[in-house]
């Protein structure tokens, strides 16, 4: 064996050489220790193991926190502007981005079945809100319940006449029992407020018109306690008593404070009257062009007061008093309001 000179040089070189076999020895062992690792070890039979040496997790349920409420606050009905075949091939289509939670169909199968498709689980997002707002919150896919209504909406050709003289398509009244059914039982279930139940038009005023002028809100309300719906006598006491006075910056401010998606600019802009026309649509269908006017303010103070629990003593003008809430309404869930069966 021929010999040789450690050098200074050598020793360097060797203690580096010492630092890389220990940084080696760190990475084998941490790849060793690896999910790579421990799946090898459940395919050779073995359990892997924690650092504190456990081998088995268990999750127990046994015990539930009362702390808790559904992810869903927010109930959107919609109408799909086309027939029955037809939106169920955009709401199935992998090409396009757009589904719903329940399709209600505009008429039974033969014979008295009335089918209701359940396309996306209620515990999954449908894509049905898109840019949406309502109470504070955007963006309503992630929070909400859609249904899709199957209603043609108007004609193509009345696309860019005034929303007033636009031909709309009414709602058969089986299938509004059918909606109205379904929706006290997804209210009901996931303890949605009335003013949580809205149309496409309310957390998207402008963009879209569904469910459009002719859908029949009061009459949900007061048969399946499904939606908001201003009392007769308060509305006519604000009428009387405290009548719209020309002010849209307090106006808006109402809007926004019910829900609506609102500027805060007091110039009655188009979007304004966008937001104006859509609460027309909803709770005063006779006149929906967007013109603010001394009813439709008196209907949004009436809501305002009923569902929004606003200081009542400060609305009063110190002469009459007013009226108290009328409650006769059946509420989500009650007898007038069954579950599908």
């Amino acid at each position: 064996m021929s010999q040789s000179r450690q050098t200074r040089r050598d020793d360097i070189a060797n203690a580096k050489r010492r630092r890389f076999i220990a940084r080696a020895s760190a990475c084998t062992a941490g790849a060793l220790a690896s999910p790579y690792a421990a799946h090898a070890a459940r395919a050779a039979g073995g359990k892997p193991r924690d650092a504190s040496g456990a081998q088995d997790v268990a999750i127990d349920a046994s015990i539930a926190s009362p702390n808790q409420d559904s992810r869903v606050r927010t109930l959107v009905l919609h109408y799909t502007a086309q027939t029955l075949a037809r939106s169920v091939a955009l709401l199935t289509d992998p090409a396009r981005p757009v589904s719903a939670h329940y399709l209600v169909p505009d008429a039974a199968d033969a014979g008295t079945l009335f089918r209701v498709y359940a396309l996306v689980p209620e515990t999954n997002r449908a894509w049905h809100a898109g840019v949406s707002y309502w109470q504070g919150e955007r963006l309503l896919n992630a929070s909400s319940i859609g249904v899709e209504i199957v209603n043609t909406g108007f004609p193509d050709a009345d696309e860019n006449a005034p929303l007033m003289r636009r031909r709309w398509a009414p709602f058969p009244d089986a299938q509004m029992a059918v909606v109205g059914r379904l929706a006290a039982d997804i209210a009901a279930r996931h303890e949605i407020p009335p003013q949580k139940v809205v149309g496409h038009s309310d957390i998207a005023p402008g963009r879209n018109l569904d469910p459009g002028p002719l859908f029949p809100w009061r009459m949900l309300h007061e048969q399946y306690g499904v939606g908001a719906w201003p009392d007769a006598i308060a509305v006519e006491y604000y009428r009387a008593c405290r009548p719209f006075r020309g002010d849209i910056a307090e106006l808006q401010a109402k809007l926004l404070a019910y829900g609506y998606d609102t500027p805060q600019t007091g110039v009655l802009d188009l979007r304004t009257t966008d937001v104006i026309a859509a609460f027309q649509m909803h709770f005063r269908p006779a006149r929906y062009d967007g013109v603010p006017d001394a009813e439709t303010v008196a209907i949004l103070d009436a809501l305002l007061d009923k569902y929004i629990e606003r200081d009542r003593q400060r609305l009063r003008d110190g002469q009459a008093a007013l009226p108290e809430k009328d409650d006769r309404a059946p509420a989500a869930g009650s007898a007038a309001a069954k579950p599908l069966a």
